[in-house]
């Protein structure tokens, strides 16, 4: 049986526009809509007076003067970056200039996978380095408002969830989405840690998820568990695409994402090697010579 994630598409913004989503809580959507961006990236105000931006968004000049319009006499306090991905950090550095607020995130991009000395893949804001860097755990407070962060690696090496715990909501960046899943790309890409992620987040009690993209989650559980089943149900399509023969990820893409339009193929095979690999990694199936995108892999014994 297939795995249905309940997705919302039924999700409009208005583009350039601070909009009131809770006490507290603001957002204004960068106009970025694409396969990828949904109907653009959310960027997400906390407090009243000394604010903080969560994801300032993509190298839009147009973005960055909205966020700035709208606040009127507020003053940016802090910016806060879910991850380094071209749609979520770039315009912290505008935004900084303008208003001189100090950037907080988890590191450059690839700092989550330095230990292991592993590459980056294209696609990641290479420029953007923390003025404050925060791991799991840390604290961040501005005047009305405290949130605390997530390590989430999967997506990212370096992604972060920033969590206001008093009101149990979670601003999940891309890790968790109410209209898609997530790529996970290597090299920087990592199912093994997506998958503890999700774990991970599974054991906290937020009610209610802002994403980066897309609508708000009022079941965050609910959603989580439909995402690690869905990951599970793709690993057994790949075990079973191998015990049929199909051994390379290109012929496995079209009955593994059966389900996925074909202008999205290279994007799922992507997303099929982390899976591949992660596989490899537990032992369950075998590279026939080495791990990589264009190779063949088997059942293990």
């Amino acid at each position: 049986m297939t795995v249905k994630i309940p997705f919302n598409k039924d999700f409009e913004v208005p583009y350039g526009v601070l909009e009131t989503i809770e006490p507290g809580i603001r957002r204004i959507t960068a106009h970025n809509p694409g396969p990828f961006t949904f109907r653009g990236t959310g960027t997400y105000i906390l407090g009243y007076g000394d604010v903080a931006v969560i994801d300032p968004g993509p190298d839009q000049p147009e973005h960055v003067d909205a966020i700035i319009d709208a606040l009127g006499t507020e003053r940016v306090s802090h910016i806060l970056v879910t991850h380094t991905h071209n749609d979520h950090s770039p315009a912290a550095k505008a935004l900084k200039a303008k208003t001189g607020a100090p950037t907080y995130g988890f590191g450059p991009h690839g700092s989550g996978k330095v230990k292991k000395a592993t590459g980056v893949e294209a696609g990641g804001d290479m420029d953007f380095i923390p003025d404050e860097v925060v791991k799991d755990g840390s604290l961040i407070e501005g005047s009305d408002w405290l949130v605390s962060c997530l390590h989430t690696p999967g997506h990212t090496s370096n992604h972060l969830c920033f969590c206001w715990d008093s009101k149990k909501i979670l601003f999940p960046g891309d890790q968790v989405m109410g209209w898609s899943t997530s790529i996970v790309s290597p090299p920087d890409g990592d199912m093994g840690d997506y998958m503890r992620s999700l774990e991970k987040m599974l054991m906290r009690d937020d009610e209610i998820y802002y994403p980066a993209h897309g609508p708000l989650i009022k079941n965050p559980k609910e959603m989580v568990k439909a995402f690690i089943n869905h990951r599970r149900e793709r690993e057994e399509k790949i075990l079973l695409c191998l015990g049929l023969g199909i051994e390379t990820i290109n012929d496995m893409v079209p009955k593994v994402y059966s389900d996925v339009s074909q202008e999205l193929y290279g994007a799922a095979a992507r997303s099929l090697f982390a899976t591949v690999i992660y596989l490899v990694e537990t032992g369950r199936i075998i590279p026939r010579e080495d791990v990589t995108i264009n190779g063949s892999y088997e059942l293990s014994t």
